[in-house]
């Protein structure tokens, strides 16, 4: 919390890795995350209300927007009930691009994580 009594703005991203890290536990179960190894390149963050701690039932939605050679981007959606409505605290979007720590460099995507994200996303809500 801040001075004003809601969530800084810095925390919201952190939201969003934690959201990232769930995301992928649940769209890639086989996703070792001591050799599948991706770096953020950007972190988007568009804020719409504030968030307090008395907010009820927040969550983030997350989904994959783009999948390129190298990176994929998703998208969050951060969330709250008031008033019985679901209401939109942030939006926003980070890159990922997958790296090889051993050779230090970026690396292709590989088909079995694009398959992944793919039918993950096709499955419905």
């Amino acid at each position: 919390m801040d001075a004003l009594g809601h969530v800084n703005n810095a925390v919201y991203v952190s939201y969003f890795a934690i959201a990232r890290a769930a995301f992928i536990n649940k769209a890639i179960p086989q996703w070792d995350w001591t050799r599948n190894i991706f770096l953020i390149a950007n972190v988007n963050v568009d804020y719409h209300k504030e968030l307090l701690l008395t907010a009820k039932n927040p969550k983030v939605y997350v989904r994959t927007s783009k999948i390129g050679g190298k990176s994929f981007t998703l998208e969050f959606v951060l969330t709250s009930e008031e008033s019985g409505h679901e209401i939109i605290h942030a939006s926003g979007s980070s890159v990922q691009i997958m790296f090889d720590p051993q050779i230090r460099q970026t690396t292709q995507i590989p088909d079995w994580i694009r398959e992944s994200f793919t039918s993950f996303d096709a499955v419905p809500a």
